[in-house]
């Protein structure tokens, strides 16, 4: 396959959970006492198999990341298969990113070591609040003091790419319970943070009984104040929930947001992979519902060829994400337009200040930061 100056990724979905979250819109189910664990790894192998024969795959993989759900549920011994089982498929990049989500629960944390072991190199811990009252009204199932605990066992077992997962504008909470989540999380020295606001998404309990929401100003105001705080100590954000140390950006992320091609295996998972660019720019999705994936039913394996005309817009709504934007020659090179399909929208987000421009680099100015789906809208249908 030609397209080698485009970085393959491997998206890896866990889809069962200890119970289902509120506010959660992601595949996950909730996980009965026995997890069909060596079913589940043999079926993700040969998922890789036949998405790597469709789609006449060999790049080396410059990362994996496993998602959820709650991929920690899972043995070491069971992700040891599954990462030896994968490289037998397809070569590893020298430097590849590794990562694992896990919950900060006593279950979980008691395998990070375990996992450190076997080659995962990056931990992902879903704390979202540090206020026990905050936890509960969001369905989590671990205290405050188990997170910090969790944290404290993922470093000794020598975990330094690690990201904590927060959110704000929770029911109830107030600015000052926000800034100490972040504060807290500070302290605890991890190399990434995602800081996000609670949304009450579609096909969620919190949607159909919506929880009472701080004032807007107010959730406003605490985001500012945080991002203040979370720039004084080094965490730099470079897309719109992601602060990192510096060299500490996730890989997987920013080829996810810069439009590069990605592997999707596991229930509901969702892959992109370039074929021949413009007309043959692939999208995957992989059966729903874990028993129907189970059975890999080859009419289960859905995908599709993104219209050339929406090209534009799909690469813009995945860049403008990045505080660093994007070059016209990465638009020509991974979506084979020519930089003139940009426009009118392109000039006209300059004209009107959404955009700035250093060369042939584009990204938001403040004001566009803030007015992304205005921006979005203009790319529609070019």
């Amino acid at each position: 396959m030609g397209q080698t100056f485009i970085p393959l990724s491997l998206y890896i979905h866990f889809p069962w959970c200890i119970q289902k979250c509120p506010y959660c819109d992601f595949n996950s189910h909730k996980a009965s006492e026995n997890l069909p664990e060596d079913q589940y790894i043999e079926t993700l192998l040969l998922d890789l198999k036949l998405d790597v024969a469709q789609y006449s795959e060999t790049r080396p993989i410059q990362s994996i990341f496993m998602g959820g759900g709650t991929p920690s549920l899972f043995s070491a011994e069971h992700i040891q298969r599954l990462l030896v089982g994968i490289q037998k498929i397809l070569p590893f990049a020298e430097n590849i990113e590794i990562t694992l989500e896990a919950n900060p629960g006593t279950f979980e944390s008691k395998k990070f070591s375990d996992y450190r072991a076997i080659g995962i190199n990056r931990l992902s811990i879903g704390i979202q609040s540090f206020h026990d009252q905050h936890l509960k009204s969001l369905g989590r199932v671990h205290s405050a003091q188990e997170a910090i605990k969790a944290v404290e066992i993922a470093k000794q077992s020598g975990f330094t790419q690690l990201n904590l997962d927060l959110m704000f504008g929770l029911p109830g909470s107030t600015e000052q319970d926000c800034i100490a989540d972040v504060q807290q999380a500070i302290a605890l020295e991890p190399s990434h943070i995602s800081f996000y606001q609670l949304t009450l998404e579609p096909n969620t309990y919190f949607h159909r009984y919506p929880p009472v929401l701080p004032e807007e100003d107010s959730i406003f105001n605490s985001q500012l104040a945080c991002q203040e705080l979370l720039a004084g100590y080094g965490f730099q954000q470079y897309e719109v929930s992601a602060y990192a140390q510096d060299g500490a950006q996730c890989k997987h992320n920013l080829n996810y947001w810069s439009f590069g091609d990605y592997l999707g295996i596991g229930a509901g998972a969702h892959g992109k992979i370039t074929l021949s660019p413009p007309n043959n720019i692939v999208r995957t999705v992989k059966a729903k519902h874990p028993e129907q994936y189970l059975q890999q039913d080859k009419n289960d394996r859905l995908a599709h060829a993104i219209k050339v005309d929406d090209l534009a817009l799909e690469f813009i709504m995945n860049h403008l994400r990045l505080k660093e934007g994007f070059n016209l020659d990465t638009y020509m090179q991974r979506t084979g337009q020519n930089a003139q399909t940009l426009e009118p929208a392109l000039s006209d987000c300059l004209q009107e200040g959404l955009l700035q421009r250093n060369q042939q680099t584009y990204y938001c100015s403040e004001k566009g930061w803030c007015f992304l789906d205005s921006i979005l809208e203009k790319f529609i249908g070019l």
